[in-house]
């Protein structure tokens, strides 16, 4: 077990989405989420009070979680002065990231003489069978991005807070590393061997009851050439009946490619819904969620409403204005 709370390393990350394991810590779990670490030339700011390891250790502080996702998953040289510091000054250490706390000679010898724990997050430490597409009992929702890091794990937690207080059965399913860091459970999707990724969502979402719905959280996106791969694990994978298109409309590129433009919601919602109905010929596009956070209110409402008249679809910033459209979609199911 992972000892809370939390120190949120954020490094020196050169925006806040580069912080976004972080980001979702501080957001949904903030009970554990006591201070945060930047380095000189760091761009990311959870708001969270500046906190050197002396004073973190003295707040109460008992992991130093590495809250930076960069491209690659890689362990920073310049990183490691601090991470050796912290296990020093007592702190365990947990990542997410696919460069292995375990894997770093000097983290684990210091680790072992300070008698610490590295925590991997993102290992998978289940054999998951290979995919068999067979029909599941219960009923599931997968959020779909034009991009990266567009708010999808957002979506669905936001979705699983509005059911579970509307006395639906919900339940988030967790396929990243700050999903997994948030609810504890899950599976690290993009470290599974690639013909065992659709199994491994079929594994995380099994028969349940039938008005039980799965919010899956999605990755990477279909349009994305690095990490198309794991969206289309997770839409076969999940079977799901339900999509949720996920945007950010202040983009120029996608994210990590600067040579490519996002495609437009048409475009993903004809993409994704076709290769869903390869595994549900009944899966419908029931809603549209997009990252406001970048426009004032007026701005994010107008578009809002654009894009409801634009794709006949209910559209809403479901961590801002809330997920009640997106539920009553569902519901409508």
């Amino acid at each position: 077990m992972i000892e809370t709370p939390y120190l949120l390393f954020l490094g020196d990350a050169p925006d806040g989405l580069a912080a976004k394991v972080a980001q979702g810590i501080k957001d949904w779990r903030p009970e554990f989420a006591l201070g945060q670490f930047r380095m000189e030339g760091c761009k990311a700011d959870m708001g969270l009070p500046d906190m050197d390891l002396a004073a973190a250790k003295a707040a109460g502080c008992k992991t130093l979680v590495i809250g930076v996702a960069n491209r690659g998953g890689v362990i920073s040289p310049a990183w490691k002065k601090v991470l050796v510091a912290a296990l020093e000054e007592g702190f365990d250490l947990a990542s997410g990231l696919h460069n292995l706390l375990r894997d770093e000679a000097d983290l684990v010898a210091v680790a072992q003489a300070c008698g610490r724990s590295l925590h991997d997050v993102r290992v998978p430490t289940v054999a998951y069978p290979i995919a068999n597409g067979e029909k599941r009992t219960g009923k599931r929702m997968l959020a779909v991005g034009t991009d990266c890091s567009v708010g999808k794990m957002y979506t669905a937690l936001c979705m699983e807070r509005e059911m579970r207080e509307r006395g639906m059965a919900a339940s988030f399913r967790a396929t990243g590393q700050t999903g997994i860091l948030i609810t504890g459970d899950g599976v690290p999707l993009d470290a599974v061997i690639a013909d065992f990724m659709a199994g491994s969502v079929e594994w995380l979402t099994p028969n349940n009851d039938a008005d039980h719905w799965d919010l899956i959280e999605g990755q990477g996106s279909l349009f994305h050439v690095s990490y198309s791969g794991v969206t289309l694990a997770l839409i076969h994978g999940g079977q799901p009946d339900a999509l949720v298109l996920c945007h950010e409309p202040v983009r120029t590129h996608m994210r990590g490619l600067p040579g490519y433009k996002l495609p437009d919601l048409a475009s993903l919602r004809d993409t994704a819904l076709g290769l869903a109905k390869v595994a549900n010929p009944a899966c419908q596009v029931v809603g549209i969620s997009v990252n406001t956070q970048a426009m004032a209110e007026a701005d994010a409402l107008e578009y809002l409403a654009k894009l409801e008249a634009e794709m006949g679809l209910p559209a809403t910033d479901p961590f801002r204005f809330g997920a009640g459209k997106l539920v009553d979609a569902l519901a409508a199911i």
